[in-house]
C-alpha cells in the first residue's frame, strides 16, 4: 500500500511540474508566434507605397493587436462562471414610452446616425456585388427601402438624420456607383471601409499576402462587423458627428428588414427616467424560437454583461447553449451606442471583444484563419449598458431564398420601405419555411415561380427537389413538397394547397 501511495503522489507532483512546463512552453511559442508575425507586418508594410504608408501603419497596427489577443484568449468560456443576469439588465419593450410630442421626438433624431453594415456580398444567394442591392419588394433593394425610411423620417419630423454606410473592400466600389441614383433624396449619406486584414495560413500562423501593392484579394478579408468602431474612429466621421452634436448611433444590418429607427428605444436613451444616467450600450434581443438556437445570447460573465456565442461555448455544454429554456434571448444585433462613449474606448484601447476564429479553405487549395470580432461583444466595454426585448418584428433578416420569399410575399405590407406582418394574419408569428438546394441561388428561386404564393395561412413548407409554382397559388397550413431524384413537380395556377403532401411527379402542361 505504502508503496501505491508513494507512486501515486509521485505521479501527482510530476503531473503539476509537467503540467507548468506545458504552460512555460505555450507561453513562449505564444510570445514566439507574435515576435515572427511583427517581424512579418513589417515587411508587408516595406511594400507600401508613401502615400499610402499611414494607411496601412495604421491599419496593421490594429490587425496586430487582434492577433496579439488571439494568442492570449482563452478559446471558450469558463461555463461554471457564467451568472444569473441581473435584475433590470434587459428591460421589457413594452415598458418603454411612447412620445408623442413632435417637437420632442425632432429634437431626439437630431443627435442621432443610423449605421448599416453594408460590406456583405450577395455570394450565398448567388449574386455578384454587394447584398444591399438584391431586389426585396417590388423592384426595391435593401438600400431603397432604407434610403426610404430615413427620407420618410426626416420629412415627418423636419430633421436631417444621416445615413452611414460600413462597406468592405468587396462593396465600397460598386456601392460608390450605386449611391449616384440617389442624388436627388433628401438624406445625407457617408460612407467608410472596414480594415482590410491578412488572412493568415492556419499551419505558420503566419500572413499569407507578401505585398500590400498588386495581390489579389484571396489574400485579405473584412474582419467581421466588430471592426465598426476603430473602422469608424479612423474614417474621421466619429469625431465629425460628435462635433456636429450627435449623442448615439444605431447600428444595425442592412439585410434586416425588421432594423428601422425605434423612437421609444431612442427616447429611453436621451430621456431617461428618475434622474438615472443614460446607458451607453443598448442592444436588442428578442426571443429565442427553434430556428434561432444559434443565436449569441447575453450572460453576466465576471460581473458584466456579455455576449455569448456559440463558438465560445465548451463542446459539453452546446445543447444547454441551444435550451430555448435556459437562455431565452438572443441578439438581434441591432445596436445602439453612445458616441462619446465609443470615442473613448477605441483611443483609451478598452474595446475586449472576443476573437472569432473563421477557418477558410481557398481555391488554391490553402487552409487558411480570418480573425474576426462581432460588434455586439463590445457590450461589456460600455458603462450600464442594457439589453431590450423587442417585439420579433424587428428581426426581418435575409440569409437565403426562404427569408426572401416571406418579404415577397403578402405576409407583409409595405409602407414608406418600412415592412410590417399583414394585418390579415391571424397570428403574429411567421411561417417556417424551407427551400430545397433548387432555390439557393436568387436567380433560381426567381425562375421557379411565376409568382409569389398567397402565405397568408401558412404555418409551414417544406420543398425540396425540381418543383415549380405557377401563378395565383396559395398554400395554408402546412404543406410539403418533394420531387424525388428524375421527379419533376409543377404546382398549377390557382391551385390551393391545404396541409398537403405532394411527391412523385406532377406536371400539368398548358396547351
Amino acid at each position: 500500500m505504502a508503496q501505491r501511495h508513494v507512486s501515486v503522489g509521485c505521479l501527482s507532483m510530476f503531473s503539476e511540474a509537467e503540467a507548468k512546463s506545458s504552460e512555460e512552453w505555450k507561453t513562449s511559442t505564444k510570445l514566439e508566434a507574435l515576435g515572427t508575425m511583427e517581424g512579418e507586418l513589417a515587411q508587408l508594410l516595406s511594400t507600401a507605397r508613401q502615400e499610402s504608408l499611414a494607411h496601412y501603419k495604421t491599419e496593421l497596427s490594429g490587425f496586430r493587436n487582434l492577433f496579439a489577443r488571439f494568442l492570449r484568449a482563452k478559446p471558450t468560456v469558463e461555463w461554471s462562471k457564467i451568472e444569473p443576469l441581473p435584475e433590470g439588465s434587459i428591460r421589457p419593450y413594452k415598458n418603454l414610452e411612447h412620445v408623442d410630442n413632435k417637437e420632442l421626438i425632432a429634437s431626439q433624431l437630431k443627435k442621432l446616425v443610423v449605421v448599416k453594415l453594408n460590406g456583405g456580398l450577395g455570394t450565398s444567394m448567388g449574386c455578384k456585388g454587394p447584398k444591399s442591392v438584391i431586389s426585396v419588394r417590388n423592384d426595391l433593394t435593401f438600400l431603397d427601402l432604407t434610403m426610404q425610411q430615413i427620407q420618410t423620417l426626416n420629412k415627418t419630423y423636419g430633421v436631417d438624420v444621416p445615413l452611414v454606410l460600413m462597406n468592405s473592400f468587396n462593396t465600397d466600389e460598386d456601392t460608390q456607383k450605386v449611391l449616384k441614383k440617389y442624388a436627388n433624396v433628401k438624406v445625407q449619406v457617408h460612407t467608410f471601409s472596414q480594415s482590410q486584414y491578412p488572412r493568415i495560413n492556419r499551419e505558420t500562423l503566419l500572413p499569407i499576402a507578401k505585398s500590400l501593392e498588386g495581390e489579389d484579394n484571396e489574400c485579405w478579408y473584412p474582419p467581421g462587423h466588430g471592426n465598426f468602431y476603430e473602422a469608424f474612429h479612423n474614417s474621421g466621421l466619429l469625431d465629425k458627428f460628435l462635433a456636429d452634436g450627435k449623442e448615439y448611433c444605431f447600428l444595425s444590418n442592412i439585410d434586416n428588414m425588421g432594423a428601422t429607427v425605434d423612437l421609444p428605444i431612442l427616447n429611453f436613451l436621451l430621456n431617461p427616467k428618475d434622474g438615472h444616467t443614460p446607458p451607453e450600450f443598448l442592444m436588442e434581443v428578442t426571443n429565442k424560437t427553434r430556428a434561432d438556437v444559434k443565436g449569441g445570447t447575453l450572460i453576466q460573465y465576471e460581473g458584466r454583461l456579455m455576449l455569448l456565442e456559440i463558438a465560445q461555448v465548451p463542446k459539453d455544454y452546446v445543447d444547454e447553449f441551444k435550451s430555448i429554456s435556459k437562455f431565452r434571448i438572443f441578439n438581434t444585433n441591432n445596436l445602439w451606442a453612445k458616441l462619446d462613449a465609443m470615442k473613448r474606448n477605441v483611443v483609451e484601447n478598452q474595446l475586449e471583444m472576443e476573437v472569432i476564429v473563421n477557418p477558410k479553405h481557398l481555391d488554391r487549395g490553402l487552409n487558411v484563419i480570418q480573425l474576426e470580432t462581432a460588434a455586439g461583444a463590445a457590450i461589456k466595454s460600455f458603462r450600464g449598458a442594457v439589453g431590450v426585448n423587442v417585439p420579433r418584428s424587428r428581426f426581418l433578416p435575409v440569409k437565403k431564398t426562404s427569408d426572401l420569399l416571406l418579404l415577397m410575399s403578402n405576409l407583409y405590407d409595405i409602407d414608406n420601405g418600412s415592412l410590417t406582418l399583414s394585418h390579415q394574419r391571424s397570428f403574429p408569428t411567421t411561417p417556417l419555411v424551407k427551400l430545397g438546394s433548387s432555390f439557393d441561388k436568387v436567380k433560381d428561386y426567381l425562375s421557379r415561380f411565376n409568382g409569389i404564393p398567397d402565405l397568408l395561412e401558412l404555418d409551414h413548407l417544406t420543398v425540396s427537389g425540381d418543383v415549380w409554382f405557377g401563378k395565383d397559388v396559395s398554400l395554408k397550413g402546412t404543406v410539403i413538397i418533394i420531387a424525388n431524384h428524375g421527379d419533376r413537380i409543377d404546382i398549377p395556377p390557382g391551385s390551393i394547397l391545404e396541409n398537403k403532401i405532394v411527391s412523385g411527379n406532377l406536371r400539368i402542361l398548358e396547351h
